[in-house]
């Protein structure tokens, strides 16, 4: 497969141990569950996951992880992925928010609570939006007043991931209404059971259902500031830093969602027949999958080499992993309504699975920054980088015959005039 050539041997070794166990180790009937909301929270299978040192891969050995890069996650996460948005989101939510810790967290906060989350002892949740608005992040009203050594926190968090299950969570607050945007977030670990916190579990989710999905409420909550994550208001950094794995992260548990749509839309036409012959000799379904196929195909490796980017550290890695985020969950999207199609009406009851993939790719389009805040991000870079390049390459416009006709090259309205008009 197309990823065996990505990979090394080393990350191919792991990718097949994380497929032994998605297929020995998770019985259907969890993934039945949770759908019916019979379980709001898997907190077995994360705790399986880390007695297999299955979190946080990328992180150094020494913090649990096992050391090794964002191919060799994006790998595990394809085959997590299979499984669905709730499972693929709780095997990535250690990684999301062990980030933070890692990258800004003091050595008692690394060894209080990104340790144990590694171990799958510890369940985490990172709460960002806020029932005035998703998008506009810099706009958080929620306060954090600091005093005496104290952070008193007020105001409310939605959407939240895990927050039915967690143990702590990360909470962008805002600690200087008075500041600039960018200059007046900051970032706190609140443990659920402090004084003050409640938690929602009260959405009726069209899928990824079971993975905790809630609200929190913050009333008064005393947070010491040995909690701070970073510096005080510098929640912006941080939140930049994070962005890279909560993008890469949803663009690889779609591979893994895609792949499974496309699998049972394989198997059902292989099986299948009309007019006397399997439907997959029709042009109209073999199309169809080689389509899927190729969108599977390119969003893997447009997903790897985004991982590769951010390890390297290279200047075009935060467009790439916005590109990876756009297309990879837009392929599973796709990929998903082309294996609908394919099994046709027997594919719109939960005979199969495929109404549930719809269901649950649905969402990745939206969380973690819109597939539209993504295109922002993808063209502001892209300008940012050709345009401020030092060594361009050959400039093609000189190519054109006529190319010297500078009068004709007008630019504002205003050049006309100046140019003889």
């Amino acid at each position: 497969m197309l990823q065996d050539v990505l990979l090394s041997p080393e990350e191919i070794a792991l990718k097949a141990e994380v497929r032994r166990f998605v297929k020995e180790e998770v019985p259907s009937e969890l993934l039945k569950r949770m759908d019916r909301d019979e379980i709001t929270y898997p907190r077995q299978f994360v705790k399986a996951l880390g007695e297999r040192n299955l979190l946080g891969l990328r992180f150094p050995k020494a913090e649990g992880g096992r050391g090794m890069g964002w191919a060799a996650e994006i790998a595990a996460l394809e085959e997590v992925g299979v499984l669905g948005t709730a499972l693929g989101c709780a095997f990535s939510m250690p990684s999301i928010v062990g980030q933070a810790l890692h990258s800004f967290g003091t050595p008692d906060q690394k060894q209080k609570f990104l340790q144990p989350l590694l171990r799958g002892e510890l369940i985490s949740a990172e709460a960002l939006t806020e029932p005035r608005g998703g998008s506009d992040f810099f706009g958080a009203t929620t306060r954090a007043e600091l005093k005496d050594g104290w952070f008193t926190v007020r105001g409310q968090k939605r959407f939240v991931v895990a927050a039915d299950g967690a143990d702590f969570f990360i909470v962008y607050c805002n600690t200087d209404p008075q500041g600039k945007p960018h200059e007046r977030i900051s970032l706190l670990l609140i443990e659920k059971e402090r004084p003050g916190v409640e938690v929602k579990y009260l959405y009726k989710l069209m899928g990824t259902r079971g993975g905790g999905t809630g609200r929190l409420i913050f009333q008064d909550v005393k947070v010491p500031e040995a909690n701070l994550i970073g510096g005080l208001n510098q929640g912006a950094q941080i939140f930049n830093t994070m962005m890279v794995p909560e993008r890469l992260t949803s663009a690889g548990g779609s591979l893994g969602m895609a792949r499974a749509a496309l699998e049972v839309a394989v198997r059902y036409s292989d099986r299948r027949k009309a007019f006397g012959q399997k439907i997959r000799n029709f042009e109209g379904v073999s199309f169809k999958v080689a389509d899927a196929i190729t969108s599977l195909d390119a969003a893997r490796a447009l997903t790897i080499a985004a991982g590769r980017s951010v390890d390297a550290g290279q200047p075009a890695a935060r467009r790439l992993v916005s590109e990876a985020k756009k297309f990879a969950t837009d392929t599973a999207w796709g990929v998903c309504n082309l294996a609908m199609q394919i099994v046709g009406g027997i594919g719109y009851t939960n005979v199969y699975p495929v109404e549930k993939m719809l269901r649950d790719t649905r969402l990745i389009q939206i969380w973690t920054g819109t597939n539209e805040i993504m295109n922002l991000l993808i063209q502001h870079e892209y300008y940012r980088e050709l345009l401020g390049d030092p060594s361009p390459g050959r400039m093609i416009e000189a190519d054109a015959e006529e190319a010297a006709q500078d009068d004709e090259k007008v630019y504002e309205d205003g050049e006309m005039w100046t140019k003889g008009w």
